[in-house]
């Protein structure tokens, strides 16, 4: 599944001129991302976090396929937030259904960094699948 919600106003977006590194918690995994290869996938918004994380096999789960319709794409974003791009109405309406969020919560499909600072991201503990079903 991927793609766009046609039900939703898309968020505002700022794409990275520059390459950029985000971290992600608690794997410890930094990848360097570059704007000349994004889009990754069809996952999430274009240069997302969850674009990122799906290209760079980070496991951060995303039952809707990335089209802000579920919360389970919820990351906790540690240092960087100021580049990120601004909450819309609609990530802000699935994150209330989020457990356990913090001030800097955001739906990693709808986040995308600006690349001007590097990111640090947390994937909470309840959101780690650490079963996957086989192909």
């Amino acid at each position: 599944m991927g793609g766009v919600n046609p039900y939703i106003q898309p968020p505002e977006i700022t794409l990275p001129k520059q390459k950029y590194k985000i971290t992600f918690l608690p794997q410890h995994v930094t990848v360097e991302v570059d704007p000349a290869k994004i889009p990754y996938g069809r996952t999430g918004q274009p240069g997302s976090i969850l674009d990122i994380a799906i290209e760079h096999g980070v496991d951060l789960d995303h039952a809707c396929g990335g089209v802000c319709a579920c919360s389970t794409c919820h990351v906790i974003v540690k240092q960087g937030v100021e580049s990120c791009s601004p909450m819309a109405d609609a990530e802000g309406d699935m994150l209330d259904m989020a457990p356990d969020t913090h001030p800097n919560s955001r739906l990693a499909c709808q986040c995308v960094p600006n690349g001007t600072k590097d990111l640090v991201v947390e994937v909470p503990s309840w959101n780690r699948n650490l079963v996957r079903e086989g192909s």
